[in-house]
């Protein structure tokens, strides 16, 4: 059986809001598992469903630059925030998100072996970085957006400089609308996006695993209620239902006006200027989302080297 250790419980319980003991009691029952202890805690009623499992707790940039109809994104990261401010780490991230765009690389290891524009590939610039900056960097994921016709609009959220922040985003808009009318609509989508944190643009898209996790949830806690099989698969099928339209962006209230669906949304602004205007996709990347950096207790490191 795994050791649980004090650093387990905290992260269970800042991961969930759930009590001391009953996090200690998930842990036990489920082998020091920390998914699986959620999971657990959820089926008891001890704990509300989190969108975004971890701390996001790695540091870096996320760069984000869009051209008409095509946007790129590019995450950087770096061991501290304070290497996210050097002037030299921010031109990187900004020059790769570039390369990304101009080639159209949607695959990592493909941008690491482009041509970096100051010579050599982005790969050897990245290991010049890290020489000259004394720290860690890491290129993590790129993601390429575009249309036919109409275009991508670009948002960074807490940007740190122009087109460089912790969250960035891309919505592409299909339309044959001029960029006047769809650039504000992007503008106000793409923050809808980082503020909503969407899992997909329609309830069809969800991961069928994330569908299969949440249903084997919801079916433990509705069989607890006692009531028969009938109304127990009516009450999990209406909880599915209600999580595919929470987390779906097109179903999803939109942010400006916290009623109004977002697909309804896009559809009236089609409608004022006489044309069809088409959400077909977006990209979202918070800074470190689903790595988690090791933290230490300092006081602890030192009883412990002491022998206490």
């Amino acid at each position: 059986m795994a050791e649980i250790t004090a650093a387990l419980v905290k992260e269970l319980r800042e991961r969930t809001g759930a009590g001391m003991m009953d996090c200690k009691k998930a842990l036990a029952e489920n082998d020091g598992d920390i998914e699986a202890s959620i999971d657990w805690l959820r089926t008891k009623g001890l704990a509300a469903a989190a969108k975004k499992a971890g701390r996001v707790a790695a540091e870096g940039l996320v760069g984000v630059v869009t051209d008409g109809t095509r946007g790129a994104m590019v995450e950087v990261n770096s061991e501290t925030d304070f290497v996210a401010k050097n002037e030299q780490f921010q031109g990187f991230v900004r020059d790769v998100t570039q390369v990304a765009l101009a080639g159209d690389i949607a695959d990592i290891d493909a941008l690491g072996a482009a041509a970096y524009p100051a010579g050599g590939s982005v790969a050897e610039a990245l290991t010049q970085n890290i020489a000259t900056i004394g720290e860690n960097q890491s290129l993590r994921r790129v993601a390429i957006l575009s249309v036919g016709s109409g275009v991508v609009t670009g948002y960074v959220h807490n940007a740190a400089a122009p087109g460089l922040g912790k969250i960035g985003v891309l919505v592409a808009l299909e339309s044959s609308a001029g960029a006047d009318v769809l650039e504000p609509l992007g503008k106000q989508l793409a923050m809808h996006v980082a503020a909503a944190n969407p899992l997909a643009l329609n309830g069809d898209e969800l991961d069928a695993e994330l569908i299969a996790r949440e249903r084997a949830i919801a079916e433990e806690k509705a069989a607890q209620s006692g009531k028969p099989a009938d109304i127990v698969s009516r009450m999990v099928d209406g909880t599915i239902a209600k999580f595919r339209k929470e987390n779906a962006l097109l179903s999803q209230p939109f942010v400006i006006d916290g009623k109004t669906p977002v697909a309804e949304v896009v559809a009236a602004a089609g409608k004022d200027v006489g044309a069809d205007i088409t959400l077909k996709g977006f990209v979202r990347f918070q800074l470190g989302e689903g790595i988690e950096k090791e933290e230490s207790d300092f006081a602890a490191e030192v009883a412990a080297a002491a022998g206490r």
